[in-house]
């Protein structure tokens, strides 16, 4: 699933070639998404300039003269740009058509991204007024940290990925921070010393800042707004790496399963 380093990749590719833009159509082929794209969003946003491109956890808000379209990239998505005349591939649901003669084409295979509107200040949006602090901001701190895990027994994975505490902190971000902070991700969130979250903070900045630099992760689909893949799989301490040597140790990584996904971490950096 694409997380915060591969939605913000994908925003700033498309600044580069949609900000200041003009939208001359939106041509959806495939309205059953997660839900519905709207039948009257064409017309709403046609004729509408591209004010400015945000993000919002794993949310791309699309900042138009009149309101905000929210683009969630869903379990598989992409959004990359392309001449707008070019052949569709296969799960390509929409064209966002650019007055440059680009379009912002989006796939999905599964279906499961999303293309909504708000015509209000997009941060009360249901989907997003309940969200936690964005990782990389101020908000977001050892203070804070260890506030939001005291009398906690919840796994610390559990809690870092829990976007109402913390926005857009995956299943792959938040075994390498943990790795880098040298805490096991079984561990109970509310054991958590000032020091350990301290460590975590800058672990899940560290992490977070690498992966964007990177491109993002890719797996399997993700495909930044250039089509490329990201490169941060090659820079992965223990994700997927269970029975090969510890980067750090040499201790062989482990792996488990924790609320059905799989977890990685050395037995023996980490506590």
């Amino acid at each position: 699933m694409p997380e915060l380093p591969e939605v913000e990749n994908t925003r700033r590719g498309l600044s580069r070639c949609a900000q200041r833009r003009r939208i001359s159509a939106l041509r959806v082929y495939e309205r059953r998404l997660r839900w519905p794209v709207a039948r009257d969003l064409p017309r709403r946003v046609a004729g509408e300039r591209i004010v400015r491109l945000g993000r919002r956890g794993k949310y791309l808000l699309l900042g138009l003269e009149s309101g905000t379209l929210l683009l969630h990239l869903g379990m598989s998505g992409s959004v990359r740009a392309v001449p707008a005349g070019a052949t569709r591939l296969a799960h390509d649901h929409f064209d966002l058509v650019l007055d440059s003669g680009l379009a912002l084409r989006f796939n999905d295979p599964r279906r499961f991204g999303s293309l909504l509107y708000s015509a209000t200040d997009p941060r009360r949006h249901p989907l997003l007024a309940h969200l936690g602090p964005e990782p990389l901001s101020r908000a977001f701190d050892a203070g804070y940290l260890l506030r939001i895990t005291r009398g906690r027994r919840v796994a610390v994975k559990h809690l870092l990925m829990n976007s109402r505490l913390v926005v857009g902190v995956g299943n792959i971000y938040a075994s390498e921070a943990l790795f880098r902070a040298r805490v096991r991700p079984q561990r109970r969130a509310g054991t958590l010393s000032p020091a350990d979250c301290a460590r975590l903070v800058r672990g899940v900045r560290a992490v977070l800042r690498q992966a964007i630099r990177a491109g993002g992760t890719t797996l399997r689909d993700y495909r930044g707004a250039d089509g490329l893949p990201g490169e941060f799989r090659q820079r992965l301490y223990v994700y997927e790496r269970a029975g090969k040597s510890c980067r750090r140790c040499g201790t062989p990584v482990r792996g488990l399963t924790q609320g059905q996904r799989s977890t990685y971490y050395c037995p023996s950096c980490q506590k």
